[in-house]
């Protein structure tokens, strides 16, 4: 990227917006579809993220860092969403975000390797 200077940007490309949270409104759609793999999917995820061994505010800075690993940006919207109602402050999510670029910058590095004989 250069900076933080868009005017590279070809003015006459369009604007996709693939990735509108309004499209959250199709899981309904999915569920109609494939009900019974969407009421499992729904059931472990509600299972995954109750509280257990780790708390809800600690699931929630997980998810949220393997959602910048994913780069999916839905889940990145709703898993901030959540870590702020389960009370993670600033830093956490900042500290979780990090964490998450510095594992994969370090898989990059360890990759790496294999570049050689």
């Amino acid at each position: 990227m250069r900076g933080t200077d868009a005017s590279f940007i070809q003015p006459q490309v369009k604007e996709i917006h693939m990735y509108s949270m309004d499209k959250i409104k199709h899981l309904d759609t999915l569920g109609r579809h494939a009900p019974a793999a969407m009421q499992a999917f729904a059931a472990f995820d509600a299972a995954a993220m109750a509280p257990g061994a780790l708390s809800v505010h600690t699931k929630e800075l997980i998810a949220l860092a393997v959602a910048h690993t994913t780069q999916c940006p839905y889940c990145i919207q709703i898993h901030v969403d959540r870590a702020r109602k389960a009370g993670c402050s600033d830093a956490e999510i900042a500290e979780a975000v990090l964490v998450t670029a510095a594992l994969r910058a370090g898989a990059a590095v360890t990759h790496g390797t294999h570049c050689f004989a």
